[in-house]
């Protein structure tokens, strides 16, 4: 059964398996002991801390052995914005960082946006730094005399890849540019340390064991010598007083041996990777209609590629897809628990509808890709099917004779969608979809079914109180050629809101 959700955890490498097994026999004992058994121990540590650091890109002093990577997310985060507090408390972050980054950050983070392919701005983010916005200065560090907490910028903090859509972010420019405001840099590393060095720059940088074939239960956070860091938690004599607690030695020792064994392999590996994903982000748009790719088609992770479908149910999705033996991940609202799309998605403002992240581990076959690319059309054809979805978009006003008799009571049109909604200026067609209280993709799927309902420049306002409607309406005009109006509440509807669209083909 092929397995493609390496970016969510990928398969144990065989490398770590043997070490791990080995360590158990010789890495039990507490390695801060002095008899043979703890110095046996120690030295076990210290192997692997040497590596560990060597991969990344430091001295093996600045390296910390954490629970897990949003452990190392927490604690860097905590203990940079503690050490720094008479500079301010302002965290820039991006739009589209891990939930970890964005959860430690809090009420103090400073978001900012990225381009549709989730490539953060540069330019916005540097302005951030410095605290400007809109041109103006919103603080200084006046705490630095004062004793209390500034109204600076205490940390940034920028992937070196996105988890959910595999762009690769700027960050050598982006640490120059903290590097001139003398803002210390974390750097999120959980999904490329793996495939490589993080770009030089960064002050702080965290990343996670199972993320490259490591076991669970091991993170990383490295911070360099010379940055401002008070650790949170109540220290003891473990991990320099950053992370306490008994080491996981076994588990440590695999997660090093396998990171140095997977980037001995990257080279060759993430060519073969490459090939194999761009290999579906051409084929799926071939075999599959109304279907978005998503992410930057260049300057991204080697293994991994997220596309979104038009009418199609996620969760709906991926069941299938794991039914026909293919493990997949999704950020389409469909699949969450929250009802609403990723944050990834959302941030870059693409379609999230039927999303579905396909990101493939080391060894995978050529063949189960064609194999997955033979499926996927099959599949998604049958959830399209079971839901109402219209084989195609209407491509005249007669084209969708009946839509209105299926969709029942939920739309009205002419001067009853006047009445209901108010009339256009200039006396404008206006037909009213009622889909408040349908959740991803029924209102996109209504409104592909009415669209033809209205002629050329007639207008189509889509009630709904679906959070995914924010994005995958617009997306769907996009995609199919008509014209996005905007948004407006719903009088006596809390949550809902008027999607308005233009028939323009």
């Amino acid at each position: 059964m092929p397995y493609f959700d390496a970016a969510s955890s990928a398969p144990l490498h065989p490398v770590a398996r043997q070490a791990l097994q080995a360590s158990l026999d010789e890495g039990w004992a507490d390695p801060a002991r002095l008899y043979r058994e703890g110095r046996r121990a120690r030295l076990l540590l210290d192997a692997a801390r040497e590596a560990a650091a060597e991969a990344v890109g430091c001295r093996p002093d600045e390296l910390t052995f954490t629970p897990s990577g949003t452990h190392a997310v927490h604690l860097g985060i905590a203990g940079a914005t503690a050490g720094r507090r008479r500079t301010g408390s302002r965290v820039v972050v991006s739009a589209v960082e891990h939930s970890s980054v964005l959860h430690a950050a809090g009420e103090s983070a400073v978001t900012v946006p990225v381009d549709r392919h989730g490539r953060v701005d540069v330019a916005a983010f540097v302005a951030e730094l410095a605290g400007e916005r809109g041109g103006e200065r919103v603080g200084e560090s006046v705490g630095a005399s004062t004793g209390g907490v500034g109204e600076g910028t205490a940390l940034a903090c920028l992937q070196s890849a996105n988890h959910e859509v595999g762009t690769e972010q700027p960050v050598r420019e982006v640490a120059d540019a903290c590097r001139a405001a003398g803002v210390p840099l974390l750097v999120d590393a959980a999904q490329s340390l793996g495939w490589g060095p993080v770009p030089e720059g960064w002050s702080l940088l965290t990343a996670s064991a199972h993320k490259w074939g490591g076991p669970a239960g091991v993170g990383l956070l490295a911070v360099r010598k010379g940055v401002r860091f008070a650790p949170g938690v109540p220290a003891d004599e473990r991990e320099s007083g950053r992370s306490p607690g008994f080491e996981n030695l076994p588990a440590i020792v695999a997660a090093a041996a396998s990171l140095r064994a997977v980037r001995a392999e990257a080279a060759a590996e993430a060519v073969r990777l490459r090939g194999l994903v761009d290999l579906i982000r051409t084929r799926v748009p071939e075999v599959v209609a109304d279907v978005e790719v998503v992410g930057d088609p260049v300057r991204r992770l080697p293994h991994l590629v997220t596309f979104s479908c038009l009418y199609v149910d996620g969760e709906a999705l991926l069941h299938e897809l794991d039914r026909a033996g293919f493990s997949v991940s999704s950020g389409s609202s469909c699949t969450s628990s929250t009802l609403t799309p990723s944050h990834v998605l959302r941030a870059m403002g693409v379609l999230s509808e039927g999303n579905v992240r396909v990101s493939l581990p080391p060894g995978t076959a050529a063949s189960d890709v064609e194999h997955f690319l033979d499926v996927l059309p099959t599949v998604v054809s049958s959830v399209r099917e079971r839901l109402g979805a219209p084989a195609s978009v209407p491509a005249s006003a007669g084209a969708a004779a009946g839509a209105r008799e299926a969709l029942g009571a939920g739309v009205a049109s002419g001067s009853e969608a006047e009445a209901a909604s108010g009339a256009e200026a200039g006396g404008t067609e206006v037909l009213v979809l009622d889909a408040l209280g349908k959740l991803c993709p029924i209102p996109v799927i209504e409104l592909a079914k009415v669209i033809g309902d209205v002629h050329i420049g007639g207008v189509v306002r889509v009630l709904s109180d679906d959070e995914a409607a924010r994005l995958d309406i617009p997306a769907w005009c996009a995609m199919r050629g008509q014209e996005y109006l905007g948004e407006e509440e719903v009088e006596g509807w809390e949550g809902g809101v008027g999607y308005g669209v233009r028939r323009v083909v």
